[in-house]
């Protein structure tokens, strides 16, 4: 796959922010430090604009905003206000299926909460549904299989457990940012991610924000979220070398039970320490931060996509291929 060019800024009309993003079903998500926008285009193929003004937890209690604190914050808001923009941008593609009658929870939900505190059990059940699968994908699942591995060697050392924890769950990670690159629906969202990363460039580099002008900007952005993952799995690697080599630790690490139940403590500190890092290597731009973004930044070669075959432009945006004269509808170009 064809790595383009990463260069973070030119010298000229420059400027760092801390915008971020999300890809949605035929949409994106921008989120700056006041106000976040969502965009979806519908199936007329018509532009539905959706602005809001944050309101942020640090303003009514400004610890929340210090240093490592503000991480593990702003990771659950993202997460909050994210499934919120999904949910809204999937309203605009309902399911084509016929419409089932609601179910005696959904009813009973709705008469005792109304439709707004209905919306809010389904975010918080869709948060919490989504933790518990990134735990037991990236902590559980390799913990066991660690520890399943090492029962045939039970004089292996702390060192190598810990090691093979950390390989089992890059290995993971690749596997899956893989797998969902290759479903169609998902590989569509994707195509949305790096068109974000394209127009945060474009912003950051003081240019009109046009499409000529974004199609021209880097996909991959050092402060994209598959790079923040991938950080997370690499810190925590290190912060269970570190804690599971004290002696204390030591002797109770063994157990599979006990080593997930600390890695569920380690959790919120590898959040808080990963994202004071991504926030640093998205401010500067030097050899260091370059070499410290360089695998994830590699990472989102499958989570930012673009139209790599013309039938997959033509099918997004509804022309025939046969009032293309110049296509020969084979997928090539």
């Amino acid at each position: 796959m064809k790595q383009e060019n990463n260069c973070a800024l030119p010298q000229e009309g420059a400027f760092r922010t801390t915008i971020g993003g999300q890809a949605l079903i035929e949409g994106i998500l921008m989120r700056g430090p006041e106000k976040q926008a969502i965009v979806v285009r519908n199936q007329e193929g018509e532009l539905e604009v959706k602005e809001q003004t944050l309101k942020l937890i640090k303003d009514r209690y400004p610890i929340l905003g210090l240093p490592f604190l503000r991480g593990v914050v702003n990771f659950l808001a993202s997460l909050v206000e994210g499934v919120k923009a999904l949910m809204w941008s999937a309203e605009f593609y309902p399911d084509e299926e016929e419409e089932k009658p609601p179910s005696k929870f959904e009813t009973w939900l709705e008469k005792h909460f109304g439709s707004e505190g209905l919306m809010k059990w389904v975010i918080g059940f869709s948060v919490v549904v989504g933790i518990a699968f990134a735990i037991a994908l990236f902590i559980i699942l390799p913990t066991l299989a660690t520890s399943a591995l090492l029962y045939f060697f039970p004089d292996a050392p702390m060192w190598l457990r810990n090691l093979l924890e950390g390989v089992l769950k890059l290995v993971i990670f690749f596997l899956y940012l893989f797998l969902c690159s290759r479903l169609k629906d998902i590989h569509r969202t994707f195509q949305y991610h790096g068109a974000e990363h394209k127009t945060i460039f474009c912003y950051e580099r003081g240019l009109e924000l046009t499409v000529e002008n974004a199609r021209r900007m880097p996909r991959h952005h050092p402060r994209c979220g598959t790079s923040f993952l991938f950080v997370v799995i690499v810190v925590a690697v290190l912060a269970s070398c570190v804690v599971f080599a004290l002696p204390v630790v030591r002797e109770v690490a063994a157990n599979p039970i006990v080593r997930i139940l600390l890695h569920l403590l380690l959790l919120p500190i590898v959040v808080a320490v990963t994202y004071e890092i991504n926030r640093f290597i998205g401010r500067h731009d030097n050899p260091v931060t370059r070499a410290l973004s360089a695998p994830g930044m590699w990472m989102q070669n499958f989570t930012t996509l673009r139209y790599h075959r013309l039938d997959d432009l033509l099918e997004s945006i509804g022309i025939d291929p046969c009032n293309v004269c110049t296509y020969c509808f084979n997928g090539k170009e």
